[in-house]
């Protein structure tokens, strides 16, 4: 091996660490962070506050467990429907709402 291919193989190691650390930066850890946010918003619901599902359908929540919620849907009170939290897009805070 002559120093000419050594020092090509050494700049190709180089640049495949910088295209990694790249890709790390512009994907990964935007996805982790918006996971933590995304957690962090479901962990901090309560029953009464509005919320978005991940189908647009808007409801306030009644009632809650570990893993699902019964959400109200408009207003009929007869609608009343179990969902998984991994449902929901968004939460506005009852205090929020009534503001």
């Amino acid at each position: 091996m002559d120093a000419q291919s050594g020092a090509s193989l050494g700049m190709m190691i180089v640049w495949m660490v910088v295209i990694f650390g790249m890709m790390y930066f512009l994907m990964i850890r935007p996805q982790k962070k918006e996971q933590k946010r995304l957690q962090a918003m479901l962990n901090s619901m309560e029953v009464g506050d509005s919320i978005v599902t991940t189908g647009g359908f808007y409801g306030v929540i009644i009632d809650m467990t570990d893993e699902d919620v019964i959400v109200e849907f408009g207003n009929n009170k007869n609608c009343r429907i179990p969902m998984r939290k991994q449902a929901i897009a968004e939460v506005e805070k009852a205090e929020q709402a009534s503001a």
